[in-house]
């Protein structure tokens, strides 16, 4: 038994579940529906990724709890990618090709989204990418259940704006699709709204990075002019956990300059001593800490699931449970689980969020998301300081000259992701036709 199935073995709750490419026999495959989990469980994004692959564990428990889904019970197949950007295309294939799944669940950065994209299309399956992301694309086989821009990085900044008083802006990102478009957005976004190209400083450093001594040294100097300074960070995986304790070796706190992040919750805290951190942001669409019916229920569930009363939730796990719920009413509605069938299915279908509101599944392939901004606690959970009513996810960012006139729809007549309102014509963005 391999490191990877012991780990899975131990959770011992009966998830019907395939390893790798080992597909089941033909008999099997005939009774179950399989289901794609395409996370990291090794590499710089296992600490963000692995707990992903249980939530999906937890979530197919739960329905075949439920009697499964068209009369049958569902099979997880779950790979390891290995934070190995081309290996999310190998092991996509191997899921759709070898392992017939109906759906994937899966991917944490955009690099790993790219990859797989061609994938999808060529295979005509369906992806369901559970995290916050840069915007500017909208794939027919593609459901974007995590924010969008302006669902996470334009409110954030606008509460640094209006809450905080900030005036000069770092923009901290992993080297990577995901930070340099939203920080070409971003840029953009201070610039329109009167903030000197002076005051913005950009970074970026690679996935794993480790040694942040000159860089945050540098962030301290650049805040020490009189101005009001924030971090914008879309740093990635495990090379925040140095981040921040430089940060508190420099003695960088909240209230001289705070740090709101996007790719930092609850999972990426538990392995933090959190106490220098407090008061630093997030921003996300989900806190373990809201206060709803709903959202007690699945920590309840989640932590009788994983046998331990301490584990926590996050944002993409919110993601995660949202596009499996709308899969399953798809299929449900659809009577199969055909990619077209589906792909027709799911527009409009509904499902509450955990932190409130209800998400629904737009044409263009987003969702409508309460934005929030939470403060860390020294217990490693968030207080909610600000919380928008439903924002419907944008796949085009309003900011960018070149995408403002770009739209998705994937309804008829238009039935295409990069629509432009000018030409009327479909593959307008050379953004996208770039990528």
């Amino acid at each position: 038994m391999t490191v990877g199935n012991r780990a899975i073995a131990g959770l011992g709750l009966g998830v019907a579940m395939t390893m790798g490419a080992i597909a089941g026999p033909a008999s099997a495959q005939d009774e179950t529906i399989k289901v794609g989990v395409l996370h990291s469980l090794s590499g710089t994004m296992a600490i963000s990724e692995t707990t992903l692959k249980d939530t999906m564990l937890f979530l197919i428990d739960e329905q075949n709890k439920k009697g499964g889904l068209l009369g049958k019970q569902l099979e997880a197949v779950v790979v390891d990618p290995a934070s190995d950007w081309p290996l999310f295309a190998e092991k996509a294939r191997e899921l759709i090709e070898v392992n017939g799944v109906a759906a994937v669940f899966g991917c944490w950065t955009s690099s790993s989204r790219k990859s797989v994209l061609p994938v999808f299309e060529e295979l005509n399956s369906i992806l369901f990418y559970p995290v916050q992301y840069e915007g500017e694309e909208s794939q027919r086989n593609v459901f974007y259940t995590g924010a969008a821009p302006n669902q996470q990085a334009i409110p954030a900044v606008d509460y640094l704006m209006e809450n905080e008083g900030v005036e000069r802006w770092v923009l901290a990102g992993t080297d990577y699709v995901y930070p340099q478009t939203t920080n070409k957005i971003l840029e953009q976004y201070l610039l329109d709204h009167g903030v000197a190209a002076e005051d913005i400083m950009i970074n970026y450093t690679p996935f794993g990075h480790s040694d942040w001594q000159t860089i945050v040294s540098d962030i301290k100097t650049f805040g020490s002019t009189g101005k009001k300074t924030a971090v914008v960070s879309t740093i990635n995986g495990d090379a925040n956990v140095p981040f921040y304790k430089e940060l508190a070796n420099q003695g960088i706190k909240a209230e001289d300059i705070p740090v709101v992040a996007f790719s930092v919750g609850e999972e990426e805290l538990a392995g933090f001593d959190t106490t220098p951190l407090v008061g630093h942001l997030a921003a996300w669409n989900y806190f373990q800490s809201g206060d709803t019916p709903e959202n007690e229920a699945f920590i309840s569930a989640w932590q009788t699931f994983m046998g331990n009363p301490d584990k926590v939730t996050n944002d993409p796990m919110e993601a995660t449970v949202i596009g499996f719920n709308l899969w399953v009413q798809a299929v449900e509605k659809a009577g199969t689980t055909d990619t077209d069938a589906v792909l027709d299915a799911i527009i409009g279908l509904e499902t509450p969020n955990l932190t409130g509101g209800i998400a629904k599944m737009l044409p263009n392939h987003h969702l409508t998301k309460p934005v929030l901004i939470g403060e860390i606690q020294a217990d490693g959970q968030f207080e909610v300081v600000s919380e928008s009513d439903l924002v419907p996810g944008d796949a085009w960012s309003d900011f960018l000259p070149e995408s403002k006139v770009i739209e998705a729809d994937w309804t008829a007549p238009i039935s295409c992701g990069n629509y432009n309102t000018e030409t009327k014509t479909c593959g307008g963005s050379e953004v996208a036709a770039a990528q």
